[in-house]
């Protein structure tokens, strides 16, 4: 588990440095939480769905390609847990057991699951083109997640369900997608 890493400094003397992975996954645990907390700020509310376009899906995908399947699904059922217990950290400032039963709580779960399997299915051999489309299709199971639990609390049919929580969010999803594969394709020997 730890890695010994020497450096130089100026005097020439070796000193290793000790990284305990399990400790530095802990850490990218907290930043992913974070950052989904901090996309969720970036909200665009649409008039016609009570489904907000956010950044938190680009963390998602990223999650669970920086951390792997388990710590990035951690990282997301962190989030959805402190959203749960209270912490303002949903769209909108929102928080509370309401927001994981209400609208948007598909999405929620869809985060989660989203991960592990993107952690699950993407490995440092994968070109550009399948880690975004990897990507890709993490976004678009939480927006099925989202649909079907759309419609059950709104008790609209799958179409409705369809266009007000799948249609809208395809283009954005391609473009977070082929956006957080640049950065993971730059990253991915890193981890």
């Amino acid at each position: 588990m730890n890695e010994a890493w020497t450096f130089k400094i100026p005097s020439l003397v070796n000193y290793p440095i000790v990284i305990n992975k399990t400790r530095l996954k802990i850490v990218g645990i907290l930043v992913f939480i974070v950052l989904t907390g901090l996309g969720a700020f970036i909200r665009i509310p649409l008039f016609f769905t009570p489904v907000p376009i956010t950044l938190q899906t680009f963390f998602v995908l990223l999650s669970g390609a920086c951390l792997g399947r388990k710590f990035g699904f951690f990282s997301q059922a962190g989030y959805v847990a402190l959203g749960t217990a209270g912490v303002p950290i949903f769209a909108g400032a929102s928080a509370g057991l309401g927001c994981l039963l209400g609208p948007t709580g598909g999405y929620l779960f869809g985060f989660i699951i989203a991960s592990f399997l993107i952690g699950t299915f993407l490995d440092k051999d994968k070109n550009f083109i399948q880690i975004a489309g990897v990507f890709l299709i993490g976004s678009m199971l939480i927006n099925i997640f989202g649909s079907l639990f759309l419609m059950g609390v709104l008790r609209v049919s799958i179409d409705k369900a369809f266009l007000m929580g799948f249609l809208p969010f395809i283009g954005g999803d391609i473009a977070k997608s082929i956006l957080a594969a640049v950065i993971y394709n730059r990253l991915k020997y890193k981890f």
